[in-house]
């Protein structure tokens, strides 16, 4: 007697390619509705839900599957003696596949559909679907993922059976992906007063900070993603890709990016990374970031970008030891030769593609770990978290971008068309260092940085110190505003010639008034670019 399996799913990507590859293993298959259609179209044999339930799909359509001739057939023990007997005096087939993907309600939401229609959005019969396979994993193979379609078809190709060891795994992907999907929707009807938040993977790290602490890296799993992964791929409206979310060269790497060669990233490597790499997207132009301690050590634009690297470099070369090098562009073989005849040690390096030469000169530093981040693409939208206090911090990233026009004049001197120039590749520089901070930049290159300071005039000093002599003619970010004269008057010892800032402050006029006596060009953003 043929086995059965029941398909009903949204997306239909592969599942033509899936339902010949259930016949050839000898399966009848059950479907509904617009599933059902299109494995018809497609001349593909299947039986419909109400031959078996005798029942017809009802309250259009929000009534299919829920019936004891689909859930007996999917839950019963086939182990049990009770349960088979039941079954067959019942009269309930046994379903030993179940296909099935929810309702797109994350897409629904996305187009602003009204109420009613989000409301029709939401999964029923797929969900307890999902669900009654998953927890009869023992006998039943489930599926959610259209990716997971060629591991159950090979090993039914193989075996002529799926294994425990797969159907458990599956099982444990569906509670995961109707986990997600529920929140998704306590979430829009919450109103945003319910947020869940999913973690998949586990992966084991070295340790944590530091060698006497633990550390684990998880992939956030939202329901977002869980409904529609590809939206994280680097498509239109996807985010940058997290470097934390790179896989190892011999794994599927679904368009994270790889390890090309190196040791395993470490806790600090992640952290490191991340930073460097969300940093360095905030740059259209070819642009190198040198990150240490999450915050960048020195940040260049150029039209070449080996030379943005030495610049970069070069910007602080004493920082610069045991760096994490981000890159928006490929890396040219001309960088690597620089990492080797100067010598700098390099922890980690990230970049969209690397030349060939760049990967055979890179096999002389074997503990450098290199990533190759597909997923070059500008951030459009991203949710952060930080754990605090039992609970959690939420917020949307700082994609904000500043333009040339929003730069309000408030001083009788006005910058030039180069030191806007600056001024704008400063404050997305500021906007990257941790808060209190100060950014001298010229010719689009950061000549000093202080941050993550208590006192902003201190911070001030900082960069002025690592600047010296450069910093005359140069232009100075602040990213939050000067709450005294102290920072401006810090600043004119050093030459500093303009300065963007947030304005804002209750002694905005005492500031204007310092630069003007100093002769300092000054403009207000109206923004602030905090980064604790």
């Amino acid at each position: 007697m043929p086995r059965r399996a029941l398909l009903s799913v949204s997306d239909k990507r592969d599942l033509a390619s899936l339902a010949r590859g259930l016949i050839d293993a000898d399966f009848s298959l059950i479907s509904t509705g617009g599933t059902k259609k299109f494995l018809e179209e497609q001349g593909i044999p299947v039986t419909s839900v109400e031959d078996v339930t005798h029942f017809p799909e009802c309250f259009d359509g929000r009534v299919k599957t829920l019936h004891p001739a689909i859930a007996g057939g999917i839950l019963f023990r086939r182990d049990a003696k009770e349960h088979t007997a039941q079954a067959k005096k019942l009269g309930i087939e046994p379903i030993d596949v179940v296909v099935v993907n929810l309702y797109p309600f994350a897409e629904a939401l996305r187009a602003g559909k009204e109420r009613e229609e989000m409301i029709e959005q939401i999964d029923i019969g797929g969900p307890t679907l999902l669900r009654e396979a998953a927890k009869n994993s023992e006998s039943v193979t489930v599926i959610c993922d259209p990716s997971d379609y060629d591991r159950v078809l090979a090993e039914l190709k193989e075996k002529g059976e799926t294994s425990q060891e797969l159907r458990e795994a599956l099982a444990a992907k569906v509670f995961l992906h109707t986990a997600s999907y529920d929140a998704m929707i306590a979430e829009y009807l919450s109103k945003g007063s319910y947020r869940g938040v999913m973690l998949e993977g586990g992966k084991e790290l070295r340790y944590g900070e530091n060698p006497h602490q633990w550390g684990k890296y998880f992939s956030l799993y939202e329901a977002d993603k869980a409904c529609h992964p590809e939206r994280s791929r680097g498509v239109e409206g996807s985010t940058h890709g997290s470097v934390s979310m790179v896989r190892q060269a011999h794994h599927d790497t679904e368009g994270w990016g790889k390890l090309l060669q190196g040791k395993p990233l470490s806790y600090l490597n992640i952290l490191d990374a991340d930073a460097a790499w969300s940093a360095v997207h905030e740059f259209n132009d070819p642009t190198a970031v040198l990150v240490k301690h999450t915050t960048a050590s020195g940040i260049a634009s150029h039209t070449d970008i080996t030379e943005a690297f030495q610049r970069a470099y070069d910007a602080d070369r004493l920082s610069a030891f045991g760096v994490i090098i981000a890159l928006n562009r490929p890396c040219t073989a001309g960088i690597v030769r620089k990492l080797i005849e100067q010598k700098i040690f390099t922890e980690v390096i990230v970049a969209p593609a690397f030349e060939p030469e760049a990967l055979e000169l890179l096999k002389q530093k074997p503990n450098l770990r290199v990533i190759e981040q597909t997923n070059g693409k500008r951030i459009q939208q991203q949710i952060l978290y930080r754990s605090v206090l039992d609970g959690m911090l939420i917020q949307e990233a700082d994609t904000r971008v500043l333009t040339a026009e929003e730069l309000k004049p408030v001083t009788e001197k006005k910058p030039t068309p180069a030191q806007i120039k600056d001024l704008l590749f400063a404050w997305k520089a500021v906007k990257q260092a941790k808060s209190n901070a100060i950014v001298f930049a010229k010719d689009l290159v950061t000549i000093g940085i202080g941050s993550g300071q208590t006192s902003r005039v201190d911070a001030t000093w900082i960069a002025a110190k690592r600047a010296g002599e450069k910093a005359k003619g140069a232009v100075m970010a602040s990213d939050a505003f000067f709450p005294f004269p102290d920072s401006v008057e810090e600043a004119a010892k050093h030459g500093i010639a303009a300065i963007v800032q947030p304005g804002g402050s209750i002694r905005d006029e005492e500031v204007f008034k310092k630069a003007n006596e100093l002769g300092i060009a000054m403009v207000v953003t109206g923004v602030r670019g905090f980064r604790h």
